[in-house]
This record gives structure tokens, C-alpha cells and sequence, in this order.
């Protein structure tokens, strides 16, 4: 996770509507008003309330600046402590929607169902998206123990292999849901989005997707 300050505060000055961002060195900003000073109409000089402003503006610059340092120096710190704490998730098994690896072993399956379903059938797909095997499943189980066979019951080569079920209510089809399965973490990094695990045979998913977690 990466924290950063992109913050920016604007602020105008009261004689040039000019326009400067937390990020601007607030050394420039005190030349400009002392420039500004300097170089005043001596009939009209300038008002104490403006001049007030004036200092005002260049004290919020100069804490803006400061601020966005202090919270760069906390975003470091929480990134290190994150990955320290995602160092536990190393050799876990987590609950992921992601595709199965076979390699001729049962794999325990946890089939999400429609309510409305009366019938299901689990429709398994290889890695170039060709469905390889569709087997009828009762609806109501909350899970099953998948042996990885074909359509014609021959063992299922080694690989990837995307799990789906459909939902059927009598010969109408109500809906296509997802299969979960327990999977073994290899690696969690930080990404632009958030949290990434990396599963033993290289999948990425998302840690906020991940329902559950065992040893």
C-alpha cells in the first residue's frame, strides 16, 4: 500500500490572484512579499489587514510543507509494518475464486449456489477457455470433493483449470456462480491498488477478495 501526499493547498494573494501549492518553497514565497514591500505605491501603501493575510498565507504554506513531509515519513512506516504483518499469511491456505491447479490430487470445492436452484452442474474449463468436463452437483451442499476427470471420466491432465457452476431451476437456467477453493499463498506484495497474493502456481488475486484463511 503506498501512502503518499498528493494534497496541495492553494492559496491567493490579495494583490496578483497568484496561486501556489503546498509543494512551493516558502523561502520564494517570503521574496516575493518582501519585493512586494518594496516596491509598493508610497501614496498607497499597503493595507495592515492585506499585509496580515499576507503573512497568514506564507505561515499555512510553510505547515502544509511541513505536514505533507510528516505524513511521507508515516506513509513509510506503515508500509513496513504492513508487510511485516503479511509475512504471516506466507504458507497459509486462503479461500480464493481463482482457477484450480490439478495435478491428479481430489481437490475439496466449495460451489457458491443460486437460492432458487433446484439443480446444478459444475462446468469445468482448461486454460485456452474449452470446457473439458460438466458434472451435475447437489445445489445444497456446502461442499464437495472434486476428482479432476474429463468428459469421458479419463483423469484430467496437469494445469489450470476454471471452475463455474450453472444454476438451473427445473430445465431453466437461473445463473452462472463462482468456485471457491482453499490455495496456498507464495507471496503477498503491495500493489497500486492494495494487497496482492501470489498463490503457489503463480495466480495473483486480490487479499480483499480472500473469504477465509487456516493452516
Amino acid at each position: 500500500m503506498d501512502v503518499t501526499s498528493t494534497t496541495s493547498v492553494t492559496t491567493r494573494t490579495s494583490s496578483g490572484g497568484a496561486t501556489m501549492s503546498g509543494s512551493t518553497d516558502y523561502q520564494t514565497f517570503l521574496t516575493m512579499l518582501t519585493t512586494q514591500l518594496k516596491n509598493q505605491d508610497p501614496t498607497s501603501p499597503m493595507e495592515s489587514t492585506d499585509f496580515a493575510v499576507q503573512l497568514a498565507t506564507f505561515s499555512g504554506v510553510e505547515q502544509q510543507t511541513l505536514t505533507n513531509q510528516h505524513l511521507e515519513s508515516i506513509g513509510g512506516k506503515m508500509d513496513a509494518m504492513t508487510l511485516s504483518d503479511l509475512s504471516s499469511w506466507l504458507g497459509a491456505q486462503a479461500m480464493v475464486t481463482a482457477p484450480v491447479t490439478v495435478d491428479g490430487s481430489p481437490v475439496t470445492l466449495y460451489p457458491q449456489f443460486d437460492a432458487k436452484a433446484d439443480g446444478a452442474v459444475l462446468v469445468v474449463k482448461d486454460a485456452a477457455g474449452n470446457t473439458v468436463a460438466r458434472e451435475e452437483i447437489d445445489p445444497t451442499a456446502k461442499s464437495l470433493e472434486w476428482s479432476p476427470t474429463d468428459a469421458t471420466g479419463g483423469a484430467l491432465p496437469s494445469g489450470s483449470y476454471a471452475l463455474s457452476v450453472e444454476n438451473y431451476s427445473g430445465e431453466t437456467a437461473l445463473s452462472l456462480t463462482t468456485v471457491q477453493h482453499y490455495a496456498e499463498v507464495a507471496e503477498a506484495k503491495i500493489g497500486a491498488n492494495g494487497t496482492v497474493l501470489v498463490l503457489a502456481d503463480g495466480t495473483e488475486v486480490a487479499a480483499s477478495d480472500v473469504t477465509s484463511l487456516k493452516r
